[in-house]
């Protein structure tokens, strides 16, 4: 049997079983398919309006789809040809960023509990495992996802000193993280498999779709700050509000 892309990834030659490399096809369709749903349901989430159904399902989606795809990813990540630490730590941290995002605004406002404890001390593993790796491999990706796993903790640690976060805080929280998490995923694609994109298509395209969520979160962080309409807000957007 030949072998295809799908068993190269995971390390299977022509003479693995038939079920392996079936295995292996189905984990890398998962991979994009979790992808894709989760870049449009994202868009979807971005232009509805903010707190109804559709924005809500939209988010709903995108939170599943996310979870596939970075739980693949980490899952498959150990089995590649090369291990790769930056693929690691960015599956883990998409998996941390969409779950703390998700969570923040289908909990009550203030609810705090063991989740938010361990999801800290979760981004503290990260930010040590973003540097280690960072210096061992000299990759700066490394040293980012350490920057930004340390921002999540200390915004963890505040919301716990604060005994929970609600109005625009907790709106902000939601939206940094989904959209974070939104731009690992677009960043993963327009960037990372960029040669798999029609050359005709590289440029300008590509780089602004692959930036566009962490525009649209510097949107919605200032608007959630200056406008009246999520000073109390209850729940919002696939992302928005400025921090937690």
């Amino acid at each position: 049997m030949e072998a295809t892309a799908a068993d190269n990834i995971l390390r299977f030659g022509t003479e693995a079983p038939a079920i392996l490399h079936a295995f292996a096809a189905s984990l890398l369709f998962l991979h994009i398919a979790g992808a894709s749903v989760a870049m449009i349901a994202a868009a979807v989430a971005v232009i509805a309006r903010k707190g109804d159904t559709v924005h809500r399902a939209a988010g709903n989606v995108f939170f599943v789809s996310m979870l596939v795809m970075a739980g693949v990813a980490g899952g498959v990540s150990p089995f590649l040809p090369e291990i790769v630490p930056t693929n690691i730590v960015a599956s883990l941290m998409a998996l941390y960023l969409v779950t703390t995002g998700w969570t923040t605004v289908k909990r009550p406002e203030g609810a705090l509990g063991g989740f938010e404890t361990g999801a800290m001390l979760f981004a503290l593993g990260m930010a040590a495992a973003g540097a280690v790796f960072g210096r061992i491999t000299g990759d700066p990706t490394l040293y980012a996802f350490a920057v930004i796993a340390t921002l999540a903790a200390m915004a963890d640690f505040t919301m716990l000193h604060r005994r929970g976060l609600s109005g625009a805080p907790r709106i902000a929280r939601h939206l940094w993280r989904m959209c974070a998490a939104f731009f690992i995923a677009t960043g993963s694609f327009f960037f990372g498999q960029a040669d798999e994109i029609p050359v005709a298509l590289r440029g300008p395209l590509t780089m602004g779709l692959g930036l566009a969520p962490l525009g649209v979160m510097l949107f919605w962080l200032v608007w959630v700050r200056i406008s009246r309409a999520f000073k109390t807000a209850a729940a919002v957007p696939l992302g928005a509000s400025a921090d937690g």
